[in-house]
């Protein structure tokens, strides 16, 4: 099992995740991180680092994340592999308690 990113980090993009992983498994898009899914070893050290909860172990997905698996697959064999933690987003104080936000995702 991986762990998943999922809705909550659209328009916050919180780097704290990236900068724990042991395996380098983050990759970067505009607004939105994803975890590669082959390449996650289930260590669990992302999940408390995410200051807005968007980081799930996919046994523990809620059900209204589940299309985020395929999400954080697919843009994980696109999108430049990040292994620095950064500044969040700007705008991520603005959007961290923003629910449905999945339209907001730029690929």
């Amino acid at each position: 099992m991986a762990f998943i990113v999922t809705e909550s980090c659209i328009k916050c993009k919180h780097t704290d995740c990236v900068e724990v992983c042991p395996v380098d498994c983050f990759y970067e898009g505009p607004n939105f991180l994803v975890i590669h899914p082959e390449e996650c070893i289930d260590c669990a050290l992302c999940e408390p680092e995410c200051p807005v909860d968007a980081i799930f172990s996919e046994d523990e997905l809620p059900s209204d994340q589940i299309e985020f698996i395929e999400i954080n697959a697919e843009l994980s064999e696109t999108w430049p592999n990040i292994t620095e933690e950064k500044d969040p987003l700007p705008e991520a104080d603005e959007y961290a308690a923003v629910k449905d936000k999945k339209h907001l995702l730029i690929k």
